[in-house]
């Protein structure tokens, strides 16, 4: 029997997509459902391409958690990751689900973690670190942002003419090629 699997995501889905499709002839994976926080984000879109349904749940379904928990447990879902997720999981998570959630940072944490710290504003904050390096973080999560235990880290040259937009890029590449894999590994 397949481990069915949720996704979290907050906007466009790209990653969502790209872990969906790489397991897309796998029968290890059932990817059940997907949950975002904003009706208008373009991960709707694209679960309905891919066939997966998708809802919508506000900051306050969030903060409580219950009724998430409630769609998680219908859909007999195994594990949770987070591909472009921005809100704090909630504790009622955390604790029916532990050690079974995964999120990617687009930073190698624990440097460039924490509340706010996501997408443009870690690239811009790797930037203006001077920092050589930067990557990919892919841990479990906890009641905490970014603190979870890592699982998975890659990186990636900084050079000094690097924009935001090349980081970007080149953090997206290191997401797109490493975060299926390392799903397989820890759940398959």
């Amino acid at each position: 029997m397949p481990t069915n699997i949720a996704i979290f995501a907050s906007g466009t889905g790209s990653n969502a997509e790209n872990i969906i499709k790489y397991h897309a002839n796998s029968s290890k994976f059932n990817f059940s459902l997907i949950i975002s926080n904003k009706s208008d984000a373009p991960i709707h879109e694209r679960a309905k391409k891919l066939a997966i349904p998708s809802f919508t749940f506000t900051r306050d379904d969030f903060q409580g958690g219950e009724n998430i928990l409630l769609l998680l447990k219908q859909h007999n879902i195994d594990f949770i990751v987070l591909a472009g997720f921005l809100l704090k999981i909630p504790q009622i998570l955390t604790d029916a689900f532990p050690q079974k959630i995964i999120n990617i940072h687009p930073a190698l944490l624990p440097k460039f973690g924490g509340k706010g710290m996501y997408g443009n504003h870690v690239h811009q904050a790797v930037i203006d670190a001077g920092e050589n390096e930067t990557g990919i973080t892919i841990h479990y999560v906890n009641s905490n942002y970014d603190e979870g235990n890592i699982i998975f880290q890659a990186s990636c040259p900084v050079l000094s003419t690097d924009t935001v937009q090349i980081i970007a890029e080149k953090v997206q590449a290191l997401e797109h090629e490493h975060f299926p894999k390392v799903i397989d590994i820890i759940w398959g």
